[in-house]
């Protein structure tokens, strides 16, 4: 209910949810309140369901504790999550039973349950991500969602931008942050990019089935060149927009 009052096409409204904050606080508190052995006895899509909407809590609730954003490290934009202190590698949360930052829970939790799409559902407080939904992951309906989150790959530029002209696969650098775990799916890309690297391969098995067919023709060829481009940390806010 929360995510379908304050999200709108991957932007939240910060503002709003700030001023009203008081029932998303108590979600949080669930978290906390939700023990280790608790999550033992759930099935793992429940736990990483719960995990995941956990990290995308704990965003939202950083970025309100802090809005609004004027910082001044000229590395990120003046409104970036990255503005904040520790946001992601010194701030801890509390959620099944273990103190977290978002770093320790995306790396020691998310990523060991062996579902690369599961990064991209990630609402990092920035539009270079993947983008937050309007719902809360679900046991029954992950597989459906993540399937949702991994189409999105090639229909957002800051995601995947294939340029056909300059013979350019570019793609979004989480694929690099989290390498081991998308090279597990390396074996499964088509042959003919079988002179790839691990981590390439692992990225054309997941892009190259969702491409319309001029760019998948192009990209078959293999005369491309990938590169990463640049992770856009400006805050996914809808406020003022």
């Amino acid at each position: 209910e929360i995510l379908d009052i304050y999200v709108r096409d991957g932007l939240v409204y910060y503002r709003a949810l700030q001023l009203q904050r008081g029932r998303f606080d108590r979600y949080v508190q669930s978290l906390a309140d939700t023990s280790a052995d608790t999550l033992k006895n759930w099935e793992p899509e429940r736990q990483l369901a719960f995990w995941i909407n956990a990290y995308n809590a704990f965003v939202l609730r950083t970025v309100i504790d802090h809005y609004p954003i004027r910082g001044k490290a000229k590395e990120y934009p003046a409104n970036s999550i990255r503005q904040i202190p520790g946001a992601f590698e010194r701030r801890t949360h509390r959620a099944g039973g273990r103190t977290l930052t978002l770093d320790a829970l995306e790396r020691d939790v998310i990523t060991p349950f062996g579902d690369p799409p599961a990064l991209f559902a990630l609402g990092r407080g920035a539009n270079g991500g993947g983008r937050l939904k309007s719902e809360a992951f679900t046991s029954v309906r992950l597989d459906a969602q993540l399937t949702t989150m991994t189409s999105e790959l090639v229909t957002r530029r800051e995601l995947v931008f294939v340029d056909v002209p300059n013979e350019v696969l570019s793609v979004s650098p989480i694929f690099s942050w989290r390498e081991n775990a998308f090279t597990k799916l390396a074996d499964r890309a088509p042959d003919v990019f079988q002179t790839r690297s691990p981590l390439e391969r692992a990225e054309l098995f997941m892009i190259d089935p969702l491409l319309v067919p001029n760019e998948s023709e192009f990209l078959r060829k293999n005369t491309f060149r990938m590169a990463f481009h640049d992770f856009d940390w400006s805050l996914n806010d809808l406020t003022g927009r």
